[in-house]
């Protein structure tokens, strides 16, 4: 195997093992949510309402509210291939690939841009 071959191999299991533990994390912490939420019967919250930005989000963790540890998990899955693509363009730019770095870098825009959109409901 020649050593460009062994440096793409090696990124790849590097890619891997980071959409592996973000999916682990994920899951796990969605779990834990769920858990509390079976065994308490309350989400953390009244009504209809749920946390809708990242401070209340953080302060329902620090509560152990259920429901934000549900939202958390979500947050940390879609987070999951983002940081794929973060990883790739540092991948493609220690290979020297101008071209994917540009290519990647504008595919995390359109990530970054949809979740700016779905946050804001625009």
């Amino acid at each position: 195997m020649t050593k460009e071959k062994e440096k793409l191999l090696e990124i790849e299991l590097k890619i891997g093992k980071i959409l592996r533990a973000g999916v682990f994390i994920s899951s796990a912490v969605i779990i834990i949510g769920l858990a509390m939420f079976v065994f308490t019967g309350y989400s953390g919250y009244s009504g209809t309402t749920y946390p809708r930005g990242l401070s209340e989000i953080v302060r329902g963790l620090l509560e152990f509210k259920p429901f934000a540890w549900l939202m958390t998990g979500l947050f940390l899955l879609i987070l999951t291939p983002v940081l794929r693509v973060l990883a790739s363009i540092f991948a493609f730019a220690k290979e020297g690939d101008r071209m994917y770095v540009i290519i990647t870098m504008m595919v995390l825009a359109v990530l970054v841009l949809a979740i700016f959109l779905g946050h804001t409901g625009a």
